[in-house]
């Protein structure tokens, strides 16, 4: 899970996720509105927002898949934390079985592209429900430049272009900010060294003293 306690989380909000008020329904709207902070702000509160879903658990009536959309679109920018997978753990069956017909909801259908969605996509999901996502692609982009960093040292520009959905100036503005070098030559990316991406053998010395050598020897003569 991400930062339990965000340094940016009101006191009110300490208050309800640290205690037993997390469990009151009637105080729903205040961690909703804590949430559509959290976008506005580009901040991010993986505790406060399972809260919300644990009331939703409990008190079925308050179910609202708008703000169910928003929780589950700020926890896939915080990959690779476990945080997406425990938000769908909470929302228990929704995730799997189709709506009755006189309750439509596009949510189980939406689940599985969540985390596949392209610029496009944003804008339907933005019709169709109530849908904040400032700074949703760059928040995205973090997340590929974190993996990407953690398993090249060189990738194609085409390929990387296709995970950030950027092409032409826009990608070459973005690796710019990045300090990622191009090799025009062969149309890839260099990735700089850092602890991740680069493998390095590790020799482990043990010093072992003759008098504890002894005991070992004579123990498993014993034994």
């Amino acid at each position: 899970m991400s930062a339990i306690t965000p340094s940016t989380r009101p006191e009110v909000i300490e208050a309800l996720v640290s205690g037993v008020d997390r469990y009151n329904p009637s105080n729903i709207s205040i961690l909703e509105d804590y949430l559509f902070h959290q976008i506005r702000s580009q901040e991010y509160d993986c505790m406060a927002n399972l809260a919300i879903l644990k009331l939703y658990q409990f008190n079925p009536e308050l179910y609202n898949p708008d703000v169910v959309v928003n929780i589950l679109l700020k926890a896939l920018t915080s990959a690779p934390h476990a945080d997406f997978s425990l938000c769908l753990a909470l929302l228990g069956e929704r995730d799997i079985y189709p709506p009755p017909q006189d309750e439509p909801d596009v949510l189980p259908y939406l689940l599985p592209r969540l985390t596949q969605l392209s610029s496009t996509e944003l804008e339907i999901l933005r019709d169709n429900y109530t849908v904040e996502y400032i700074g949703f692609e760059d928040a995205v982009r973090d997340v590929v430049v974190r993996a990407v960093r953690a398993a090249f040292q060189k990738i194609g520009r085409d390929r990387l272009s296709n995970y950030l959905d950027l092409e032409g100036s826009a990608l070459d503005d973005y690796l710019s900010g990045l300090a990622w070098q191009q090799d025009l030559d062969s149309r890839s990316i260099v990735i700089p060294p850092n602890p991740d991406n680069r493998i390095e053998a590790t020799v482990v010395r043990e010093s072992i003293q003759l008098p504890q050598l002894t005991k070992i020897i004579a123990h498993a003569q014993v034994a």
